[in-house]
């Protein structure tokens, strides 16, 4: 397992640098809700990300934890949990990576690391949805053991994490 990578609290310093890495290694809509206009990162969807994280993760009251995920001291995408108001004591999961940084042992730590946060807190289960054609997202989350659900294009789990280690 990899040892470069860690999860660090999204703060005004490091947005900026997680935009930069949106901007230049992901699609928008892989990263945030859709944005009026043209696709592609114009200067209203650059200021939409900003908005959605500030509104999100880093108002007064925020609605969810965000991280950066970091490779040495690059932020290469970030990682979130989100409290469910409709299934006690259980938070869904969200990632995104960089193109770049898919595919090299990155988004394993990640997952591992968004367990035991959320256990940290007290949660005791963990919801996580993904593509169908997101196999690597599939993979990591049947090493886990739990069953995965497949309806039309989305693929979704429940971890519990009394039992996952």
């Amino acid at each position: 397992m990899r040892s470069d990578v860690t999860l660090r609290p999204l703060d005004e310093n490091l947005l900026q640098d997680l935009l930069d890495v949106a901007a230049a290694d992901a699609d928008p809509l892989e990263v945030m809700p859709p944005v009026d206009g043209p696709a592609g990162w114009t200067t209203e969807c650059r200021t939409a990300f900003l908005q959605f994280h500030r509104s999100r993760s880093l108002s007064a009251e925020p609605v969810e934890s965000t991280y950066a995920i970091v490779v040495g001291e690059t932020v290469v995408g970030a990682a979130r949990l989100f409290p469910l108001k409709d299934a006690e004591h259980a938070v869904e999961a969200g990632v995104w990576i960089g193109r770049s940084h898919r595919g090299s042992g990155v988004g394993g730590v990640v997952l591992r690391d968004l367990l035991d946060l959320a256990r940290a807190d007290g949660v005791e289960r963990l919801f996580a949805s993904t593509t169908a054609d997101n196999t690597a997202t599939q993979r990591l989350l049947a090493a886990l053991g739990v069953d995965l659900v497949r309806e039309g294009d989305v693929v979704t789990a429940w971890v519990d994490l009394v039992d996952v280690r």
